[in-house]
């Protein structure tokens, strides 16, 4: 299905450059003119664009669209997720799904696809994780690139995001990520990176957070010194939607589009700003040039790609069967032959958990669930034979003797026992972070009493991110199943059955315990200003450095053949290796290369920097190469602001994953010599990150740690949930009242995510959310009314209405007239 353009009748005469607008035509195209359309200008020929959220499936949005997800959305095939996907370390098949996502999105009218996230997994909490690849950038953003080329292979425009430095949901418009400039580079802007140069998308989402005391979609850092300067970026940097600040420093730092619909006064507050001398029309005119180039390409795209259905939902089911990450198979009880009697215990079973929650949540061509399946019988179940089926546990916690005493028996009656346990909607959603790294209440207790029973048990995990597994070494066999879309359900049955060989690998490290974890004591942060102190020893850069013993390393994964590693040798090109299949089954591995510093470096003792994933026949060997690049042994030089490669003994590890690497070879490699690493890091040097002072994280920051300073009046930055503090009676109680609104939809186990948005949004927002009906001025007098002055507040509040109002009609009525 096409979709109508705002601007249909010039599209053949489309304007292609920006100095053929006036100043306030091109201020204007900085704002979006609805939830998903950026601005038509029709008296200059400029048609607007379309975006639409698609991370792992594109949701296009039918009748009154809102940006979270609640309207209805055109169906459309559901991936899955990019936790499940970067498990496949396939970067070719991530192109392929890039390659179906961007046909889908034309088919739908959509011109801007809004993904990949590649966030950093800085935490296990963030409630987002599921939209994002993995806790290390050279995965990241090897995976991110092959989606974006694929898509963008389509005449499609991907949108990478959130850029940057976005660990967490919880005050997530109003948190400020203080970080030190190389853990930056190095850890949350490399995955990035790699995507602009590889890849070259068309456009960047900025984030919602502010990096170091600046918003993003207006840090001139980030968005021009690095992104576009450094990098190359030619593109749109789009805001989140409702994360923009100030329409003139993001003008000026570089950020060209505000999202969704602030209205015009973000316009004539820019033409103000040049006419003032504060801002250099060329700033607003290469802003402009940026979104003109997105809507002067989606004016003459070609007609949509016709596509199947069922190819695209088998798609989805290879992908899924190639994430899948099996952990644990004692005695080879997997795979299950067919003719195997099973009991299907899990309440996850019968109503799966295909993706997360909020505004990636996608409508589905179809959805299959494991009970389905089995109950089918014959090819549906893989030959399996269905024993029964009980729930275990309650969906959102909790479990009853009863319930557990019927999981039993089903299980003493099989041959096997397959449960299906993992995070529900509330764990893991856009808004919300997990308050703990636990599954739901009730689910250990059934994996025990359900093992005791049948120690013939598989269990079946579901979720986008590391969950603490107590249970697992009592456990014969452990599937990670992530969140894998639409078809998931048939390719767990596929693996499970040996149809598919096993080669998923872990993305992230699944730690023993939540405590493990270098960021447990400080995240999320609950104030304004989020510190990193933990530096680049984040995920397996920190468990390996500082010998933390984890449930399963980063990179781990079994399969039912086995690999034998032998012949490393390097040269300055890259490393090479034979790879030998010792068993008589066919099967794929993922060769992992690290490498570990000079002595006199500091930093991380191993980090990834090269993957392949490969097939090899049964009994066969083959030459596996891993070629070195621009960021094999790269550091950023604080000292001296720029990437430098120490000169030394490099040492390059190869192997299953970063515990078990069975091949290691030194390598001179010529460079810079290393900065003398400072003492006064301290707990730093041997990454123990629990005992870091604030002292040493001053050292590390090179600058004095800043503080946050909270006034007794709420200000413009403040999030909504907030109010509870407002002097103003009537303020309080509309804080509580959002606070028990969202406690009453927890209670019925699915996030709100209207009153989770407006939780966490702060006042600045309701200027940029109101489609124009509020402009700056207004949230102003919002504030005044709030801060103990209510009736001052709504009178001017009313009178700025009227003024923005009129204001408004004005600036579109110059906006219709040609030049």
């Amino acid at each position: 299905m096409e979709h109508e353009r705002q601007f249909t009748t010039m599209e053949h005469a489309a304007l292609t450059d920006a100095n053929d607008l006036t100043l306030l035509q091109a201020a204007a195209l900085l704002s979006g003119s609805s939830a998903w359309d950026s601005r038509a200008i029709r008296a200059a020929g400029v048609p607007s664009f379309v975006m639409s959220d698609g991370p792992h499936g594109v949701r296009r949005q039918l009748g009154d669209a809102d940006h979270l997800g609640i309207a209805q959305a055109e169906k459309a095939t559901c991936f899955p997720t990019a936790s499940a996907l970067a498990a496949t370390w396939n970067p070719d098949l991530a192109r392929e799904m890039g390659e179906a996502l961007g046909v889908e999105a034309r088919s739908l009218g959509v011109d801007v696809l809004l993904g990949p996230g590649l966030n950093i997994k800085r935490s296990p909490l963030c409630g987002r994780n599921f939209e994002y690849f993995s806790e290390d950038p050279i995965l990241a953003g090897r995976m991110a690139a092959g989606l974006v080329e694929g898509i963008q292979s389509t005449g499609t425009a991907a949108c990478p995001k959130h850029f940057a430095v976005n660990s967490q949901e919880l005050r997530r418009m109003a948190s400020d990520s203080i970080v030190d400039e190389r853990t930056m580079r190095e850890i949350y802007l490399t995955g990035f990176e790699i995507v602009c140069r590889a890849a070259k998308p068309r456009a960047i989402m900025s984030s919602y957070n502010l990096v170091n005391g600046t918003y993003a979609h207006e840090n001139k850092h980030l968005l021009t010194d690095i992104l576009r300067t450094e990098w190359g970026f030619d593109g749109v940097v789009i805001s989140d939607w409702g994360g923009s600040n100030s329409a003139v420093e993001a003008a000026r730092a570089g950020g060209s589009l505000e999202m969704p619909a602030p209205g015009l006064a973000g316009a004539r507050q820019i033409v103000a700003a040049v006419e003032a001398g504060q801002l250099d029309a060329s700033d607003v005119y290469a802003r402009a040039q940026e979104v003109l180039n997105i809507a002067s390409a989606s004016a003459v795209e070609a007609a949509p790609t016709p596509y199947d259905l069922e190819e695209h939902h088998e798609l989805a089911q290879r992908i899924a069967s190639e994430a899948i990450t099996l952990l644990r198979n004692d005695d080879d009880l997997l795979p299950l032959s067919a003719g195997t009697r099973v009991a299907l215990i899990g309440d996850l079973a019968d109503t799966p958990r295909f993706q997360g929650s909020g505004s990636s949540q996608v409508n589905p061509t179809r959805v299959e669930s494991p009970r389905e399946l089995l109950e089918a019988g014959g090819e549906a179940s893989r030959g399996l034979v269905y024993a029964g089926y009980a729930s275990g546990y309650k969906r959102h916690g909790g479990t009853t003797d009863a319930l557990i005493a019927e999981a039993v028996a089903l299980a003493e009656r099989a041959d096997v026992a397959l449960v299906h346990v993992g995070l529900d909607e509330l764990e893991e959603s856009e808004g919300l972070d997990r308050p703990h790294m636990r599954l739901p209440e009730g689910q250990d207790r059934l994996i025990e009493a359900v093992v005791a029973a049948n120690p013939r048990t598989v269990v079946v995990l579901t979720g986008g991110a590391s969950v603490e597994m107590p249970w697992a070494p009592a456990v014969p066999a452990l599937v990670n199943g992530y969140l894998t879309g639409q078809g998931g359900a048939s390719a767990m049955l596929d693996v499970l059955t040996g149809v598919v060989n096993p080669s998923g690998r872990l993305a992230e490290t699944y730690a023993l315990s939540y405590e493990d974890h270098p960021t447990a004591a400080w995240y999320p942060a609950t104030g304004p200003l989020s510190y990193y102190r933990e530096g680049p020893f984040i995920g397996y850069r920190y468990f390996a450095t500082a010998g933390i013993d984890v449930a399963f390393p980063f990179g781990y994964g079994l399969s039912y053949s086995s690999f034998e590693y032998s012949d490393l040798a390097v040269n300055e090109e890259g490393a090479t290796l034979t790879l030998t299949n010792t068993s008589t089954r066919d099967g794929a591995e993922v060769v992992q290369l690290y490498v570990n510093a000079p002595g006199g470096v500091f930093g991380p003792a191993r980090e990834l920097k090269g993957f392949t994933k490969i097939e090899v026949r049964a009994g066969e060997s083959v030459s596996v190469t891993i070629p070195f690049d621009r960021y094999t042994f790269r550091h950023w030089e604080t000292s001296r602001a720029a990437w430098e490669t120490e000169a030394g003994t490099w040492t390059i590890h190869v192997g299953r994953n970063v515990s078990d690497t069975p091949l290691s070879a030194t390598l001179e490699v010529e460079g810079t010599t290393p900065s003398p690493i400072d003492p006064a890091l301290g707990h730093y040097l041997s990454a123990d990150v629990a005992h870091v002072t604030n002292g040493e994280f001053a050292v590390l920051l090179g600058r004095t740690i800043p503080t946050a300073h909270p006034t007794d009046d709420l200000v413009a930055s403040d999030p909504l949930s907030e109010m509870t503090r407002a002097k103003t009676w009537l303020a309080r109680v509309a804080g509580r009242g959002l606070h028990a609104l969202k406690a009453k939809a927890d209670a019925k186990g699915t996030p709100d995510l209207n009153i989770l948005f407006v939780l966490n949004m702060p006042f600045r927002a309701i200027a940029k959310m109101s489609n124009g009906a509020a402009s700056p001025d207004m949230v102003d007098a919002i504030l005044l009314a709030v801060n103990g002055h209510p009736l001052r507040g709504i009178a001017r509040a009313a009178l700025g209405f009227l003024s923005n109002a009129r204001a408004n009609k004005a600036t579109q009525r110059e906006l219709d007239q040609t030049r």
